[in-house]
């Protein structure tokens, strides 16, 4: 125990939830085999197409996440149900819905993801810190349309090797980029959408500026999307302008009282 302890002092929060990722891996995939994954009565659902819904000129372009904590805030909103809050969010015009399914670091569940499939009919994304095969399949069977890589923890092999998966499973593929060098390294033809996460994952810090400075860097074929940072309407405005199709929106909604309503609030600004 104090080796494992004096082992993760060095560690950064990112490697610290990698870390723990593969031990909780491990651990489902002892509870709940793929065969009994692939039987789920939502595995074999048609997935909703992350394009079509993030281009709908009916739809804001909004990716509205649920989320009760994060490692570098801690508790934002443990009070608000997903159902409730989800449902709010669509009815506001978001074009797809986050949920996030860590539990240690960001306390989701996979049931808050299996719920807002229940009570939901637009695309919702598995936030998560994918790893391994098992994952993927996972996300499918709780009823998952897009799966989240997360440039800063995979290696191209991994990216390629996950994403090739989620295709043939029909899923749609977020790639997050924090910079030019992730970006570059980590393309290939299986992605859907590119997100660049405006928090620099040393310090937590937030600048949109990193969305500006990548947005000429992603090829044309992909769906641009920009991730944290984003608390003003007229921020969606400009990164509009600069060729993002989507806009990821977490924390500015899920600190109110009412997420659904702070939404709404929002999303009349933006007309």
């Amino acid at each position: 125990m104090t080796e494992q302890k004096t082992s993760l002092q060095g560690l950064n929060i990112l490697d610290k939830i990698v870390l723990n990722k593969k031990t909780e891996v491990a651990l489902a995939k002892d509870d709940t085999s793929i065969k009994e994954l692939e039987a789920s009565d939502l595995f074999g659902r048609q997935t909703y197409s992350f394009k079509e819904f993030l281009l709908d000129p009916a739809r804001t372009g909004i990716i509205a996440e649920f989320k009760r904590r994060s490692p570098s805030k801690g508790i934002i909103n443990d009070k608000a149900g997903v159902e409730a809050v989800t449902t709010a969010y669509s009815a506001a015009g978001a074009s797809a819905l986050s949920v996030l399914t860590d539990n240690d670091f960001f306390m989701g569940t996979k049931t808050d993801l299996y719920k807002a499939r229940r009570a939901n009919t637009i695309p919702i994304l598995r936030k998560d810190f994918m790893i391994d095969e098992y994952q993927v399949i996972e996300a499918k069977s709780l009823g998952a349309d897009i799966i989240l890589l997360i440039a800063a923890i995979l290696t191209p092999a991994e990216i390629e090797q996950l994403a090739s998966l989620a295709k043939s499973l029909g899923l749609n593929v977020l790639l997050e980029v924090h910079n030019l060098e992730e970006l570059q390294r980590s393309i290939n033809p299986n992605l859907d959408a590119i997100g660049v996460n405006n928090r620099n994952l040393a310090d937590f810090s937030v600048s949109v500026e990193t969305s500006y400075k990548l947005a000429e860097h992603i090829p044309a074929e992909f769906l641009k999307i920009s991730e944290s940072a984003i608390s003003d309407p007229q921020t969606i405005k400009g990164l509009k302008q600069a060729g993002f199709n989507g806009f990821l929106i977490g924390e500015n909604f899920m600190k109110q009282g009412d997420p659904g309503l702070a939404m709404r609030e929002f999303v009349a600004q933006l007309k």
